[in-house]
């Protein structure tokens, strides 16, 4: 008899307890979400880097020229901004062109970009300005230019990326020094760099 009720004391507290071990086996609220870091927005940008551009206004030229483009963009919106970029190439890849000619650019323009996939980002953009060249006979001594061009950057951080561009520079020369500067003869320059970018 006082082994059933014995069994029958064990019962009811096992009972009685049965509510409290539940309870306390309840899931904690979740903790409120952390807002998302957004990455910070800069309306600025700046690049400096190699250039390179080829010589098609000098005849019997032989290779390009190497030299330094720059350029500072402001952005308007997330996809378009406005560029002012300048070009300055001396450098001859390997000997073989006629006197010592030198190009240099200055070039305005618009240009759409956007990020594509992780770190990479494509952008496009088109230039009018004018192009100098130099150390040759060339009439005129500066034409109206312009072109268009492509390119990719990757961002290494929020403030810097790296860039690879390529453009199509159109101008108009002529290899002759009588000629009084209304030449035709239009001339595509294609140019390409590899530059480092700031952001700020």
């Amino acid at each position: 008899m006082k082994r059933k009720l014995w069994f029958a004391m064990l019962a009811l507290s096992a009972g009685a307890l049965t509510p409290i071990s539940a309870i306390g086996q309840l899931a904690k609220p979740d903790a409120p979400a952390q807002p998302e870091k957004l990455e910070p927005t800069y309306r600025y940008a700046v690049s400096a880097g190699y250039g390179y551009t080829s010589l098609n206004q000098i005849n019997q030229s032989r290779s390009g020229l190497q030299g330094v483009e720059v350029s500072v963009m402001r952005d308007f919106s997330r996809h378009f901004g406005l560029m002012a970029d300048g070009a300055v190439y001396q450098y001859a890849i390997k000997s073989g062109n006629p006197g010592s000619p030198s190009v240099d650019m200055v070039l305005f323009g618009p240009m759409l970009h956007a990020d594509l996939y992780g770190r990479f980002g494509a952008f496009v953009r088109a230039f009018i300005g004018g192009e100098h060249t130099g150390g040759d006979s060339i009439s005129p001594n500066i034409s109206v230019a312009g072109g268009f061009g492509l390119g990719m950057d990757y961002k290494l951080n929020p403030r810097f990326s790296l860039r690879a561009s390529g453009d199509d520079i159109l101008a108009s020369f002529a290899q002759d020094p009588g000629h009084l500067g209304n030449s035709t003869h239009r001339r595509a320059n294609g140019r390409a760099a590899l530059s480092v970018v700031y952001h700020f």
